[in-house]
């Protein structure tokens, strides 16, 4: 089986379970999947159940793709992601993008639980990612290497414009509405799992990143290389440590407690982009 009979094979699993169409893709990070449940007229299906689906194996990645309508849009939302870290190939971390595709999804709304390398940030902010320096991908694992499939995508991307301006200028209109806290910056990719050194914090702050995190970027690039439209959103849920000399130390655990503030705030932004799509 090629690749784009797998992406076919499951877009049909997924189709016959779902009664609705959906148009647009949310992928819910570390403690962020709460935002699915709120889908109205919802059909879940495990990811167990789509083949080729990777499975996630990181605690507050509920591993389902949640169906339904979100402020008369229909969406597909991932509740949680698997990760380069966890062991997969770049194709397995990036085949639900491109089943997405398959299922005639034009935009991916991407979410990340993030630390804040911007000393202006504070643990429960929002940045919207108007770039992104992915390291993996600089140093050769870029989820677009191998033989290129034309039919899925050109073989060079171009991705100075990766995060879509109409997207991210509705995004901070909604957020001045609701007097929540966003920011605009470059997220930082890294492969994970180990947390950053303060060395590294200081090397990322330096080199121009201001949230980082493990995920997003491979995401991002397979969208781009579909065509499809592309805006992503960190959730501050750490204050990266850029010293040595202190008893603080980053865990996963402060990451899903920050998720709950972060969520409401979340939310609030992607129902109000919905509401007013740009198209």
């Amino acid at each position: 089986m090629n690749q784009r009979e797998a992406f076919r094979r499951a877009a049909d699993t997924v189709r016959e379970r779902a009664n609705l169409q959906p148009t647009i893709g949310l992928v819910l990070g570390s403690g962020l999947g709460g935002l699915a449940d709120k889908l109205l007229n919802r059909t879940v299906v495990p990811y167990a159940d789509i083949p080729g689906w990777p499975l996630s194996t990181v605690h507050g990645h509920q591993g389902n793709l949640v169906i339904g309508e979100l402020e008369g849009r229909v969406v597909a939302a991932q509740q949680g992601r698997a990760h380069f870290y966890e062991g997969y190939s770049l194709a397995q971390v990036t085949f639900p993008i491109r089943v997405m595709k398959e299922l005639g999804i034009g935009t991916v709304m991407l979410t990340n639980a993030a630390g804040g390398v911007n000393p202006a940030y504070q643990v429960g902010d929002l940045m919207l990612l108007e770039d992104h320096i992915s390291i993996p991908g600089m140093v050769g694992a870029n989820p677009l290497m191998g033989p290129n499939d034309d039919e899925l995508g050109e073989r060079f991307v171009g991705v100075a414009q990766a995060y879509d301006r109409r997207l991210r200028r509705r995004a901070l209109e909604v957020a001045r509405q609701h007097d929540i806290p966003l920011h605009s910056g470059v997220y930082f990719g890294l492969s994970g799992p180990s947390f950053e050194t303060p060395a590294e914090i200081r090397m990322i702050r330096t080199l121009g990143g201001d949230t980082v995190g493990m995920s997003t970027v491979h995401e991002a690039l397979v969208a781009r290389h579909g065509g499809m439209r592309v805006m992503a959103c960190s959730g501050v849920t750490n204050v990266a440590i850029d010293a040595v000399d202190t008893d603080l130390e980053t865990n996963h655990l402060e990451v899903l407690e920050a998720a709950e503030i972060i969520v409401p705030r979340l939310t609030n932004i992607l129902k109000g982009v919905l509401r007013n799509f740009p198209t």
